[in-house]
């Protein structure tokens, strides 16, 4: 399924719900919004021109962000620029096709310029003037981008003070060399904190054996957000344990073939296939499993409302934790319906992908 566009007014005409102040505002930018639980493909999403944006673009509000954050897929024309922005919203960027650069600048400061390329991540720092180029002369470019502009519109319900704001975030940001260089630091628990990631493709990430066999995760701390990501990879004939967590966080594969499941608890499986350039969005408080039925190993990313470091509610994340213990959220093998390791075996068998997942003793 692919999310379907349904223009924000209409919901209004129709009396389903009020609409928002970020759906109104949204409503009036002239492209498409997408809905639903996931995107098939984003590398072929039809976009349409963004006079705001100087490109053009589609947003994409999937039902799990509960309002909290929201995506756009936005297109670089060939050797061409995107206007001038800056906002009081934070911006994940995730480059999804071409190469290009980007400047960053406080009112008044100075500017620093860096290139990206296919597979560079990078946040945008708070209310910092920002503005992409297109590197190519022949081919577009392409990104997608993961912010809390739905969080922040609704709060404050002025699109000036959002989007004309001239207050400085020098603590995140003040025009300092080497600030998108890509180097960064090492902190425990696989989190790293920079400002820029050449090429998540090339990328590779820490062990991380909690969430299952052959799991890999790296969390990545950007801008001094609030917002955050983390890539993970994970074996072919492999899944991931079921966990559940908050909304908004937008899983982007990047390599593989398998499917998902998704589901609150007691209620019906939402099954979601997917290859490169698939997205989900699992709603706050569905469990939700990643299965690899493919020939290697899959990858994705996660652009999401959660960081690690600069939390907007604290409390140690319990996500790989039993549900058994306090406070855990993680169904462990053998604690989960026997139907899916029968279904991901089923699966397994009609592509030819081996089974490499370990034996467990049912509870």
């Amino acid at each position: 399924m692919v999310g379907e566009a349904t223009p924000y007014r209409k919901l209004e005409e129709d009396g389903e719900r009020p609409i928002t102040f970020y759906e109104k505002w949204a409503g009036g930018q002239g492209i498409d919004a997408l809905k639903g639980y996931f995107i098939d493909n984003v590398f072929t999403l039809p976009l349409k021109p963004w006079e705001r944006k100087g490109g053009k673009g589609v947003f994409i509000n999937l039902v799990g962000t509960g309002h909290m954050d929201d995506a756009f897929v936005c297109e670089i024309a060939p050797r061409a620029s995107l206007k001038p922005q800056r906002h009081l919203f934070e911006e994940l960027v995730f480059i999804l096709e071409g190469r290009g650069a980007t400047v960053v600048w406080n009112e008044g400061g100075g500017k620093q310029t860096f290139e990206w390329q296919r597979g560079s991540l990078f946040a945008i720092p708070l209310n910092a003037w920002h503005q992409h180029f297109n590197g190519d002369g022949k081919n577009p470019a392409r990104f997608i981008a993961v912010t809390d502009a739905p969080l922040v519109m609704n709060l404050f319900h002025n699109e000036d003070f959002i989007i004309n704001n001239p207050f400085t975030f020098s603590d995140r940001f003040s025009g300092e060399d080497g600030y998108f260089g890509g180097s960064g630091t090492l902190y425990r628990d696989r989190i790293v904190e920079t400002n820029f990631v050449s090429d998540l493709y090339a990328f590779t990430p820490f062990e991380w054996h909690d969430r299952g066999k052959g799991n890999a995760t790296t969390f990545f701390e950007l801008a001094q957000n609030t917002m955050g990501a983390h890539m993970s990879r994970f074996p072919a004939g492999i899944y991931k344990k079921a966990h559940r967590h908050g909304p908004g966080a937008h899983v982007l594969i990047l390599a593989g073939k398998g499917f998902s499941l998704m589901w609150p608890e007691g209620g019906e499986r939402v099954r979601i296939d997917w290859g490169p350039g698939s997205m989900l969005v699992p709603p706050e408080g569905w469990f939700h499993q990643h299965f690899n039925t493919g020939p290697e190993p899959a990858k994705y990313v996660a652009l999401k409302m959660v960081s690690r470091r600069n939390k907007l509610i604290p409390g140690k994340k319990l996500s790989h934790v039993s549900i058994k213990k306090a406070g855990g959220s993680q169904i462990e093998y053998e604690d989960e319906d026997p139907a899916i390791r029968a279904m991901f075996e089923e699966e397994c068998a009609k592509s030819g992908a081996e089974v490499r997942m370990p034996t467990v003793k049912r509870n």
